[in-house]
């Protein structure tokens, strides 16, 4: 079944997914750094690992999606942010800006 105006598969409502969490995905990775570049298609974020001294860092993963789902994404993380910082306080990231580590680059968009 599709939406007659835009033509999109319809979800039933109230539909629920059931997510499998593998044993190794639950342990999850540690990133430090994430470089985040896109095309007309896609967005692609590599999740890495900067380390003090180490003068290279490895990509830990690497997640493509479409822009509307980054786009999702960044309002998932926009409300998640509110929530924990309404029940733990405010995150400062000044202290993080002034380690020396990179916070942006030409090509993409990164965290540490």
């Amino acid at each position: 079944m599709s939406d007659k105006k835009t033509g999109q598969p319809q979800q039933p409502q109230g539909q629920q997914i059931s997510i499998e969490l593998g044993e190794k995905e639950a342990e999850g990775i540690y990133s430090n750094l994430a470089i985040i570049s896109h095309s007309p298609a896609e967005f692609i974020v590599d999740f890495t690992r900067i380390l003090p001294g180490v003068p290279k860092a490895k990509v830990m993963s690497r997640i493509v999606m479409t822009p509307q789902h980054a786009k999702l994404l960044l309002h998932a993380l926009h409300e998640n942010i509110l929530k924990f910082e309404q029940q733990f306080g405010e995150i400062d990231i000044e202290r993080q800006q002034q380690s020396g580590f990179p916070v942006g680059g030409k090509d993409g968009a990164q965290f540490h």
